[in-house]
């Protein structure tokens, strides 16, 4: 049985693995683009290789890195070709847009929380207009109260500092909020170091480093809309 929290005004989310289900996103999206630059004569014949080859590529430049195709040709050995990349970029930006949607009880938390007049925030790690853009594609920009993004304030979970921040904005105590993240090691971690009380989502799989006792949460949930209960809002 979930336990009850009491004394709560806000509650405050992560976005990616979250909201929406990051990482099916991401795989879906390289696969595709892979597969459109085959199509438009890179030259390989397995799809997985290429994939593999990529996620290589994204690991070693980031995610935010906007020539992971190029390097995907040159490290096939091969001079760059405008047109293989353009098809990757549109694969790519077609499959994202068919899978940024939230998680099917994400609104109607939302709204529940919003009815009962529960400030809503984010606290989001990574470059600012890019999260933004995906906020305003699932559809949720007008429900929060407060969005901190880690590239306009410049600090980043799990530091206290980016989580403190949304409680000022929010006027609200570090024990009169909720987080709510997937990560034991950003998310739960951070918002045990600025005392908010720390909700992990466990819905997906990922993997997590060995655990100590900063990175146990206060409740564990496996989807949002388990916040309602908790809350006593449903």
């Amino acid at each position: 049985m979930l336990r009850r929290l009491r004394g709560i005004k806000a509650v405050l989310f992560d976005i990616d693995d979250t909201l929406f289900d990051t990482a099916t996103l991401a795989k879906m999206s390289r696969v595709n683009a892979v597969k459109a630059m085959m199509e438009s004569g890179l030259p390989i014949r397995n799809v997985q290789k290429g994939y593999r080859l990529l996620l290589k590529i994204v690991e070693k430049y980031g995610a935010n890195y906007d020539q992971h195709f190029d390097r995907l040709l040159e490290a096939l050995g091969y001079t760059r070709d405008p047109k293989i990349i353009a098809a990757g970029i549109v694969a790519y930006h077609d499959t994202k847009l068919a899978y940024l949607k939230p998680d099917p009880d994400v609104i109607p938390t939302l709204i529940a929380l919003r009815d009962k007049d529960c400030k809503i925030g984010i606290v989001s790690n990574g470059r600012s207009v890019k999260q933004w853009e995906k906020i305003i594609r699932l559809g949720l920009q007008h429900f929060f109260h407060t969005v901190v993004i880690s590239e306009e304030v410049g600090f980043e979970k799990p530091d206290p500092k980016i989580f403190e921040l949304a409680l000022k904005e929010l006027g609200v105590k570090p024990e009169e909020a909720v987080y709510v993240g997937d990560s034991s090691e950003v998310d739960v971690l951070g918002a045990n170091a600025a005392r908010l009380v720390s909700v992990r989502l466990v819905k997906r799989k990922r993997k997590e480093p060995r655990f100590d006792k900063s990175m146990r949460p206060k409740v564990t949930i496996r989807k949002v809309s388990e916040l309602l209960s908790l809350l006593k809002i449903a």
